[in-house]
């Protein structure tokens, strides 16, 4: 059947649309490790030589179960790319642009999106090092949102080494 363009339909209008994430098995761990120890935590296949961050129940490359690999990972990483935000979810224009980043964590293979805090968006390089910056203990809700962004290094307190959780 050959494809016509003019037989395509196209309707316009909003549909209202509810959803509920799921972090599944993994990802709850990661989020209770965060809210409860302040921490990262990833997963390692010892076969392959990957550290997970997102963590992952199996290796992506040899399918190695990794429920009993969890390590704990530095708070710290580079900025791999990033962007200026200048509007809100709602198409409202911020005040002051926000910058949006995927950071490599060091010691894993793999990053987080999230946001450049405590930095002017002219200051923001590729491969510059940052480190987490977390909320207060008492405000942790076992989300995303536990970690406020990463800033360049400095005034945050240092961590400890990567250690098996």
């Amino acid at each position: 059947m050959a494809h016509r363009p003019e037989a395509a339909r196209t309707w316009y209008g909003t549909m209202p649309v509810q959803f509920r994430y799921t972090p599944g098995a993994a990802g709850l761990r990661f989020f209770q490790t965060l809210k409860q120890k302040g921490i990262l935590a990833a997963t390692r296949c010892e076969e392959c030589h990957r550290t997970y961050l997102p963590p992952r129940l199996y290796c992506e490359e040899c399918f190695a179960d990794l429920d009993g690999t969890w390590v704990e990972v530095p708070p710290r990483g580079r900025v791999h790319t990033f962007t200026l935000v200048h509007v809100d979810r709602d198409g409202r224009r911020l005040r002051e642009p926000e910058i949006a980043a995927f950071v490599r964590i060091d010691g894993t293979d793999g990053g987080l999106v999230t946001r450049l805090v405590n930095l002017r968006p002219a200051d923001v390089r590729i491969e510059m090092q940052v480190e987490a910056v977390l909320l207060p203990p008492r405000r942790r809700r076992a989300t995303l949102d536990d970690i406020v962004g990463f800033a360049p290094p400095g005034a945050l307190p240092a961590r400890r080494r990567r250690q098996k959780i």
